[in-house]
């Protein structure tokens, strides 16, 4: 393997800093998520004026009647087709997270670098994984809100998608995977965290998210930091190796857990078909 130019990423991280000081360049659809968001922290905001912020982006607004429609949200079958009756089946809670789901999902699919998808498709199944084991752990531990564990996981890679949909306006990548890869290990981590600041997440949140690969307590979670690191530590790394455990130690504890809580990954996993079937067209 071939050293890499150090010179080789300064003219995109020189370009990222300028938008991270400015406009950040964020495909439409996070525009929106951000308007969602922003929208649902005024402890002023009620239906009516969610359901219109919403409402501006038709790809958000037709996930969350999909959402509102599966068996989860709707045990009894009886469907809705307006937006305002979906928001008040589902609550703000999974507005926000599902809002920022489907701009996580659009930011993959305009990365324009085709030749690398496997890199992007494998952290967002390694995401909705984290996102999903989150919940449940949250779910039963009780000390988390499961909403919010799950947007933790979500998001937790916005740093690698965000890089691979920039790195698609410079050539010296489109033909050079070990500079992708090495752009992303080294700075995918700092600059996620610039921009879950921008997308105004929680400071708690954002630092569970910054630390989630720091040893934490899995032998009795308590924190959202905990619920994060247990839930990376639960679900299968990426090959591509971004994030691959280098230490054989910890390699054989995270393969022991997933043997001894088998049940809640069967668990996370009917929480994944739910998040897919949301963001399926």
């Amino acid at each position: 393997m071939s050293a890499i130019d150090p010179h080789t990423h300064f003219r995109i991280l020189e370009d990222i800093a300028r938008d991270l000081s400015g406009d950040i360049n964020f495909p439409t659809c996070m525009d929106a998520a951000v308007l969602v968001r922003n929208t649902l922290k005024d402890p002023q905001a009620n239906l009516e004026r969610v359901v219109q912020v919403v409402g501006v982006d038709p790809l958000i607004s037709s996930k969350l009647l999909r959402l509102a429609n599966s068996v989860t949200y709707n045990p009894m079958g009886k469907r809705v087709s307006d937006l305002t009756t979906a928001i008040a089946r589902l609550g703000f809670d999974a507005v926000r997270t599902t809002s920022l789901a489907v701009a996580m999902d659009q930011m993959l699919k305009s990365c324009n670098l085709t030749a690398y998808d496997d890199i992007g498709r494998e952290a967002w199944e390694h995401s909705l994984q984290v996102a999903a084991i989150a919940r449940v752990l949250a779910r039963r531990i009780g000390r988390v809100k499961p909403e919010e564990a799950m947007l933790a996981g979500l998001v937790q890679s916005i740093g690698i998608f965000y890089l691979l949909f920039r790195a698609a306006e410079y050539t010296e990548y489109h033909d050079n995977r070990e500079a992708i890869l090495d752009l992303i290990r080294g700075w995918h981590a700092s600059i996620g965290e610039s921009l879950l600041h921008i997308l105004g997440l929680p400071e708690h949140l954002t630092e569970a998210i910054y630390n989630h690969d720091r040893r934490q307590d899995i032998e009795a979670p308590s924190s959202l930091r905990d619920i994060l690191y247990f839930a990376n530590l639960l679900a299968n790394e990426p090959e591509y190796g971004v994030s691959a455990q280098a230490d054989p130690a910890l390699a054989e504890q995270a393969q022991a857990s997933r043997e001894h809580f088998a049940d809640l990954l069967q668990e996370a996993d009917n929480d994944i078909s739910e998040v897919r079937a949301a963001l399926a067209a």
